[in-house]
């Protein structure tokens, strides 16, 4: 863009151009990291994949928790079993928490 300005009391003139040319990519560069999007796209899907399963498994196991102190529920279950459950559930929670970058499958299969 040129841009002029007139200094009307001493009628002197200066002209500038203004360019837009800082901070912008390449055209080179932007084909570099359009590439480097589509070489990483598909381990990008398998760590969102394992988030999901993890965070399932996570929500699953609180959710059980939480079911399990219900008090509206605390008689459906025999002490026994609320011991299995709540060991199974605690058992789940520490494999989660010690094995964070698990494959997707091993987050399933808990």
């Amino acid at each position: 863009m040129n841009v002029s300005a007139v200094d009307k009391s001493t009628g002197k003139t200066n002209k500038i151009t203004i360019t837009n040319d800082k901070g912008r990519l390449s055209k080179d560069e932007i084909e570099r990291l359009v590439k480097d999007a589509e070489k990483y796209k598909a381990e990008d899907e398998l760590v969102k994949k394992r988030v999901e399963a993890k965070n399932g498994l996570e929500n699953y196991c609180y959710s059980i928790r939480n079911t399990l102190k219900d008090e509206k529920l605390k008689d459906k279950f025999q002490a026994d079993e609320k011991t299995k459950i709540e060991k199974a559930v605690d058992d789940s929670i520490k494999w989660v928490e010690s094995n964070p970058n698990a494959h997707a499958e091993e987050y399933e299969k808990k």
